[in-house]
């Protein structure tokens, strides 16, 4: 079947991106893919980062930040002796140190990088300053102020160590720079340092057992074996509560419109997945006097997902 114009396509598609490629190129290529008229992704990837990007399509962009507020997880490899501009191997070294630092000396830094701690993100980022983004006012020559931020991290590893190098595995919160957790490590250490390797392995429920290679995405000749590789919007959302609503409370969520709460033994929050036979319909928050919808879904076309794994 020949595609001549997008479709609206519901989903999630979770790219294992390679280096060298900007999160907002994937997300070009795989617009272009699927054949779809909305997508984005959740969380930005450096050029320099490779891993876990998960991809947003159609009704999912309503749910990206049940991904993006989530835990990630990041295997990097830290150069000790080294500084560059950006933090990793995307610019020249302007600064050497001979320390190493020693196996035990790794071990007792780690718990000092554990828990809520503060961080100053890299010049070379896409936060915004005055409506731009950081890199490319660093990029210009500009000076380049960000204020400290508080970051979580939930747990530090030590992974492997080489001759003047180390691996580690983080998990940590959202607005977390490895790049800046690195060099950060490396001064405590008493050396420099930068990446020489950063992957993520876990962005929010999603990891690298969902994933797909872009180039073998781009192999399948059909866009409907492609579009099989969607994962259900609903993935986003587990461990969030649920409730079953008649046909005729659905088409009124469908409607933005509330209703009473006496019909449902539905305890009160503040983001429930209201469903009618199995279908998405709205997230909603539930109070005493109403059940409010916050977000609506239209999912009424007929989806052939593939099966998800969790684990």
């Amino acid at each position: 079947m020949k595609h001549t114009k997008a479709d609206n396509v519901n989903g999630w598609l979770i790219v294992d991106k390679p280096c060298g490629m900007g999160s907002t190129e994937v997300v070009g290529k795989t617009r272009w893919l699927m054949h779809a008229n909305k997508n984005g992704h959740t969380g930005t990837l450096d050029p320099f980062a490779s891993g876990v990007l998960p991809i947003a399509f159609g009704e999912a962009t309503k749910l990206v930040p049940f991904v993006t507020d989530g835990k990630k997880e990041y295997e990097f490899i830290v150069k000790w002796g080294e500084q560059t501009v950006t933090d990793d191997t995307d610019s020249e070294v302007v600064a050497r140190c001979e320390k190493i630092p020693t196996h035990a000396e790794i071990l007792a830094a780690i718990p000092h990088f554990v828990g809520k701690i503060t961080q100053i993100p890299p010049a070379y980022s896409a936060i915004k300053i005055k409506g731009q983004p950081a890199y490319k006012l660093a990029r210009k020559g500009q000076e380049v102020t960000i204020p400290p931020r508080e970051i979580e991290i939930y747990n530090l590893e030590l992974l492997e160590e080489y001759a003047d190098s180390a691996k580690f595995r983080v998990e940590c919160s959202k607005g977390t720079y490895v790049r800046t957790l690195g060099k950060d490590l490396a001064q405590f250490l008493g050396t420099l340092g930068h990446l020489i390797m950063l992957r993520r392995t876990k962005c929010g429920i999603f990891n690298t057992k969902h994933t797909i290679l872009l180039e073998n995405l781009e192999k399948m000749e059909y866009v409907e074996k492609r579009r099989k590789l969607l994962l259900p919007i609903e993935t986003s959302l587990r461990g969030i509560a649920e409730i079953a609503v008649s046909e005729e409370d659905a088409k009124k969520l469908s409607m933005g419109q509330s209703l009473s709460p006496k019909n449902y033994d539905a305890e009160p929050s503040e983001c429930v997945a209201a469903y009618f036979h199995g279908c998405l319909i709205a997230l909603v928050r539930i109070d005493e006097r109403k059940i409010s919808p916050i977000r609506v879904f239209n999912l009424d076309e007929k989806r052939n997902y593939k099966d998800v794994d969790y684990k």
